[in-house]
């Protein structure tokens, strides 16, 4: 196989055509069965195939810094960059991760899977390498989804780009599955002298004879650039990159490496950025992703490859969640929703279908999605905004400023909240506890099981006349109870009394991982008294007052531990007793680090947040 004698870029630039279109082949071939392995992104990577090998070929990594928007586009490139081996072990603990990763190759620089970002970093990158700081840089190359120009940043960044004019070469990776920017209506010959050298050399000389003309050598140049803007004007709309000073070439297709290396090295010619704009199809070569009309099979579980993954439909909380926002907006006719790109992951498909008029998906923007439902809470709406944790961070100035200081009737529903695993560092929703406890007037609730969640849903559009609500809840299967098991409110229930020795309050899904403690610690003689706390902010007097009567207090969380919530419980449960002798109380959490890949129970036992690590805790400190 051709794939094996690829260890490094430089292992592509001997390849004829006919090898190259066989190498694509293997690659897909090789993506879809580790991907069938071990999960990850499927049609993102087999659209880029083509488009990974031509960048490659053209551009000299690391040397050329090729940058990657996201990073779930990236794994051909890891391929190439002499990382096939650790497929093996793709997303696994210990393994190679999902996006690109500083610590794995001199080839990734950004560890990115946060979109719309990267044209940032390339700007930034153009900066330190045009001041001397970086000088045996010398191509910078940015490639971003036309999906990502759906984020307000990348916006930021173009107008910064063509206001700068610095050298930057933008490859628009435009597989048509969001936003698509404003295409040349050009015939492909007039692409083609644009994209010319010698074309743009001898523009450049014109521009500089004028420019240099005595007295008149202003106004010269000015009536070029009139007439180049006129004859532009006559053959097509004004370019939408061009108007933001940044040069636009394209389409190109995606999938023809010849066209898209001649489009790359022509591209090294130019002064200032410019945009190649390249067209692909997400999921290529493999049929079910292709067929696959949500979302091209955009990331995939572990699959059986003769029949293809399963059809992608919410599980657990998410579905949870699916079906009493459904319910609740058939009460409330108020009530809409809104997501930032992904309907599907948070379970609002089925909504979407069942109130298209009360659906907004506005795109990879967590920011607008913020403040526009701010606006529509002020104008009578309900508004719940479901977004995965780690995104909602994004939108931070949004939700404290836009939202609450308003105290506008907004609902977040984040999903993926806690340790989520696979994805690594950047997909951990672990701050939004922390944070937006400490806004004012934000109630924060964290159901225990998928029967919590809808009574929580169903109590926050109530609740929603005070102020904004927000409702975490993870990812994975959802602990299912009876309906005596299900609290209301603003209350914490509490799920066993014990001797007064031992108390814990769990937040969220370590309820369970309490209950498992407390099996535990009753084998040892120990009876443990244990709380769901339900409602994060505000705080259950009751709960408090009860867990301060007890020798010792342990608080569990998914959250960030520094300044979390167990440590606001600690520091109520020690103001309720008022006088010595204190309890202790023992605040468990998530460390102050990054996080990396592994399953979520995995990751919780390495933490001590498991049923066994609870118990080892309330062990030692008894002794």
């Amino acid at each position: 196989m051709l794939l094996e004698t690829i260890r490094s870029p430089a292992d592509l630039r001997d390849l004829d055509p006919q090898e190259l279109e066989e190498l694509a082949g293997e690659i897909r071939d090789f993506i879809v069965a580790a991907v069938a392995e071990n999960s990850g992104h499927l049609g993102s990577n087999l659209g880029a195939v083509e488009l990974t090998l031509a960048l490659h070929r053209v551009f000299d990594s690391p040397r050329d810094a090729i940058l990657w928007d996201t990073g779930h586009q990236a794994y051909v490139h890891k391929i190439v960059t002499g990382r096939a081996a650790g497929f093996e072990q793709l997303r696994r603990a210990g393994g190679l991760s999902g996006y690109p990763s500083r610590e794995e190759s001199e080839h990734d620089f950004v560890e990115n899977s946060h979109a719309s970002t990267i044209l940032s970093y390339a700007y930034g990158l153009a900066v330190a390498r045009d001041s001397g700081a970086d000088p045996s840089r010398r191509h910078i190359v940015a490639v971003i989804g036309d999906g990502s120009l759906t984020g307000g940043m990348a916006y930021e960044a173009l107008n910064n780009l063509g206001h700068s004019d610095r050298n930057v070469i933008i490859v628009l990776n435009d597989n048509g599955r969001s936003y698509a920017p404003t295409v040349s209506k050009l015939s492909n010959s007039l692409t083609s002298i644009r994209l010319n050298p010698v074309y743009m050399r001898r523009q450049r000389r014109m521009e500089t004879f004028l420019r240099d003309l005595p007295l008149v050598g202003s106004q010269a140049e000015k009536g070029l650039e009139a007439f180049k803007a006129a004859v532009r004007e006559y053959f097509q709309p004004p370019a939408f990159f061009e108007t933001l000073g940044v040069r636009y070439v394209g389409p190109v297709d995606g999938h023809d490496i010849p066209a898209l290396e001649v489009a790359m090295r022509n591209a090294t010619e130019f002064d200032g950025p410019i945009v190649i704009h390249a067209l692909t199809q997400k999921g290529r070569g493999y049929p079910p992703a292709e067929d696959d009309d949500e979302k091209h099979l955009h990331d995939a579980p572990v699959f059986d490859l003769a029949v293809g993954p399963p059809k992608a439909v919410p599980t657990g909380y998410t579905q949870a969640f699916a079906e009493a926002v459904i319910k609740e907006a058939e009460h409330e006719s108020r009530l809409v929703a809104i997501t930032a790109a992904m309907p599907g992951p948070t379970g609002l498909i089925p909504f979407q279908e069942r109130f298209p008029g009360r659906f907004f998906d506005v795109g990879i923007a967590e920011q607008h999605a913020v403040t526009a439902a701010a606006g529509m809470a002020m104008g009578g709406l309900r508004p719940v905004v479901a977004i995965y944790s780690t995104f909602l961070n994004r939108a931070w100035d949004q939700v404290v400023y836009d939202v609450a200081l308003h105290r506008l009737p907004v609902l977040f529903a984040l999903d993926r909240a806690g340790i989520t695993g696979d994805d690594g560092a950047s997909h951990h929703g672990v701050y939004d506890m922390a944070l937006l406890s400490r806004v004012p007037g934000m109630t924060v609730l964290a159901p225990s099981s998928a029967q919590e969640l809808q009574q929580m849903l169903r109590d926050a559009i109530g609740l929603l006349d005070a102020g904004p609500v927000a409702i975490r809840y993870p990812k994975g299967q959802a602990r299912q109870v009876p309906d005596d098991q299900v609290g209301s409110g603003l209350e914490a229930r509490r799920m066993r009394e014990g001797d007064g020795r031992v108390c814990i309050l769990a937040v969220g899904k370590l309820v369970a991982n309490a209950e498992r403690a407390a099996q535990l610690l009753t084998e040892d003689g120990v009876d443990v008294t244990i709380w769901d706390v339900r409602c994060c902010a505000p705080l259950d007097q009751t709960m408090i007052a009860d867990a301060a009567r007890h020798q010792l207090v342990v608080t569990c969380e998914d959250g960030i531990r520094d300044g979390g919530v167990g440590m606001t419980m600690a520091d109520r449960v020690h103001h309720a007793c008022g006088t010595d002798p204190l309890p202790h109380v023992e605040v468990l959490g998530v460390p102050t680090r990054f996080i990396p890949t592994a399953k979520p129970d995995r990751i919780l036992a390495g933490l001590g947040l498991d049923g066994e690590g609870i118990a080892a805790t309330v062990r030692g400190l008894l002794t």
